[in-house]
């Protein structure tokens, strides 16, 4: 499974991933990585809580990508709460410019070891219809890579 966070210090996005994931699961929340979406994005994390809400996280290395990217709003119409994370360190002037919808997205700084919410990410409630969708989706993506960890054969069957 290849990364999309080419833009990244080696080793920095799976170090703000793991924190991420880390503190998610303090929260009873329970993700994955690098999920494709429908309309042809990848989100950085997906995650369900015990409701069954959908966490989607888009995490930036740099200011220049950051700034430089448009594809993230497309990502609101799959989650009920969405949040940048960014490693410890990055400047976080830019995430209350209304361009970064502060309103909207919440914010997380991770390192490999933890994370900590400093925005908590606003509820926007997915249509039933569309929760089920990616609920399915995020299981049987959940499921494939489980099934791929201990079968070796079906891992290179499917390219993991």
């Amino acid at each position: 499974m290849a990364s999309i966070l080419t833009d990244c210090p080696p080793g920095t996005a799976l170090a703000v991933t793991r924190g991420v994931l880390r503190l998610f699961q303090r929260h009873d929340l329970f993700g994955i990585s690098e999920v494709p979406l429908p309309n042809g994005r990848r989100a950085d994390i997906m995650a369900i809580d015990l409701a069954g809400h959908i966490v989607i996280v888009e995490i930036k290395c740099s200011r220049a990508d950051l700034l430089g990217d448009a594809k993230w709003a497309d990502y609101f119409e799959y989650c009920d709460r969405y949040f940048w994370a960014v490693p410890a360190g990055f400047d976080l002037a830019p995430f209350e410019s209304e361009v970064l919808w502060p309103t909207r997205t919440g914010l997380i700084v991770a390192d490999q070891y933890d994370a900590e919410i400093i925005r908590p990410a606003p509820t926007e409630p997915l249509a039933a219809a569309r929760r089920k969708a990616e609920t399915l989706r995020f299981a049987r993506r959940a499921a494939r890579r489980l099934t791929a960890l201990s079968d070796p054969d079906y891992a290179a069957e499917i390219g993991f």
